[in-house]
């Protein structure tokens, strides 16, 4: 059996189109403020910031369509997972800030953490026994 067919039914289409518009949007306004974002992650310390961002901001938005369309689901999953994982703490570590940064970043922290959850959750209903 490969990683794109099933037994049973995917996940919710209404639900995955929701989850896949948010990723979607996150990934079209990285490409559009791809220059922002690289000197945000340039701030942050992470390497080589403009090969990076513009990679994992087309990965995110690959593993977007793989949930979307249910093709690959595993490996998509895995690789939201791992664009939360990676980013999430770096770019948005609101314990280092104070004031309206630090609650920006902190809601944006939280998102991103329910879109990780979100993720897990995609993850295991790929894995489960079709």
């Amino acid at each position: 059996m490969t990683d794109s067919s099933t037994d049973r039914d995917p996940p919710s289409p209404l639900g995955r189109a929701f989850y896949s518009g948010v990723l979607a949007y996150m990934a079209i306004d990285g490409f559009k403020n791809n220059e922002k974002r690289v000197e945000i992650a340039r701030s942050k310390g992470v390497p080589m910031p403009e090969l990076l961002v513009p990679a994992v901001t087309a990965v995110l938005l690959a593993a977007n369509v793989g949930i979307l369309l249910w093709k690959y689901p595993r490996a998509s999953a895995v690789a939201v997972i791992g664009f939360f994982l990676g980013t999430t703490p770096k770019i948005h570590d609101f314990w280092n800030m104070e004031g309206g940064e630090r609650a920006a970043n902190k809601i944006n922290f939280l998102k991103n953490a329910a879109l990780l959850g979100g993720a897990v959750l995609l993850l295991a209903e790929a894995n489960e026994k079709r």
